[in-house]
């Protein structure tokens, strides 16, 4: 989901946490007790955009819920905790984030985790089909860079190659001599690496990821609500490159995704970044549809 860079960021963010036309959503976070959920819950109730704020997780969502709701704003708040009440969290709802999972640890890539986190998702996104047909589902994953000045589009995958920044679609436009680009780029698709080595297995980029998983639900609120023009990177089924699923800037909507605006012009290097994502981004899917299928 972090996967849109903006000199507007800050600025959306203030506006969720300011004045919208979208202002009675029933909005559920599912893993509200983990390392980015909590903070992502915390940046959602302070926000007028959301009336109705729903916790879950398999514990601890009580104490979240209470805590929050001290905080002064409208949204009303309710924890729920484990399995059997995870339909009533979910009726209702307009959108729905899914942070849970378990997270990165120092020395383990993100394949280590595919099968716990990919049951996990699977199991929450199939409540959702079943309680709430007609939400927008937000699935959180990870590259980054401060959003605060510049513009950047991320395309491609959530790791490591597959992690494609735009820097030749930049605004406002930079320019680079080739080996600083190579570096810049490098640090970009390892920034989620750097932050795992930096809190010495005391969690993952966690704080970064739910600011950049409020951003993206204010921006889907506003495109519900009529707003036009929002645009925000993610990672959905796509036709734009040969990969089944790709993240591209997508022009959105009241039903989800309006327009997919696809690659725009790329720099020879970025083509080559693409190229080179191709393999590993097509395994990653591959993996992922046949635990699907068979995921019971």
């Amino acid at each position: 989901m972090l996967s849109r860079l903006s000199a507007a960021t800050s600025a959306a963010l203030r506006r969720g946490i300011a004045t919208s036309a979208q202002s009675n959503a029933k909005v559920a976070v599912l893993g509200a007790s983990g390392g980015i959920g909590q903070p992502l819950s915390l940046l959602l109730k302070n926000s007028p955009l959301v009336s109705k704020l729903s916790l879950y997780d398999i514990a601890h969502t009580p104490g979240v819920a209470a805590d929050l709701s001290h905080i002064e704003t409208k949204a009303s708040v309710k924890g729920f905790m484990g399995p059997e009440q995870l339909p009533e969290c979910l009726k209702g709802c307009d959108v729905v984030v899914i942070p849970a999972g378990v997270p990165r640890k120092p020395g383990m890539t993100r394949d280590d985790l595919f099968n716990t986190n990919a049951s996990i998702v699977a199991s929450l996104t199939s409540a959702c089909a079943k309680h709430c047909p007609e939400a927008m589902i937000c699935i959180i994953s990870n590259p980054g860079l401060d959003p605060a000045r510049v513009t950047v589009p991320v395309i491609g995958g959530h790791a490591g190659k597959t992690i494609i920044p735009l820097i030749s679609q930049c605004t406002p436009k930079v320019e680079f001599p080739q080996d600083q680009l190579e570096k810049l780029t490098a640090r970009i698709q390892e920034a989620g690496t750097e932050v795992v080595q930096a809190k010495a297995g005391a969690g993952s980029a966690t704080l970064s990821m739910a600011y950049a998983g409020a951003r993206f639900v204010f921006s889907l609120l506003d495109a519900m609500s009529g707003k036009q023009g929002v645009v925000e990177c993610a990672f959905v089924k796509s036709d734009v490159t040969e990969s089944p699923y790709f993240s591209t800037p997508l022009q959105l909507g009241k039903k989800g995704i309006e327009k997919n605006l696809g690659l725009g012009k790329l720099s020879p290097f970025e083509e080559k970044m693409v190229a080179a994502a191709m393999s590993e981004l097509k395994a990653s899917i591959k993996k992922g549809e046949e635990f699907a299928k068979n995921f019971k």
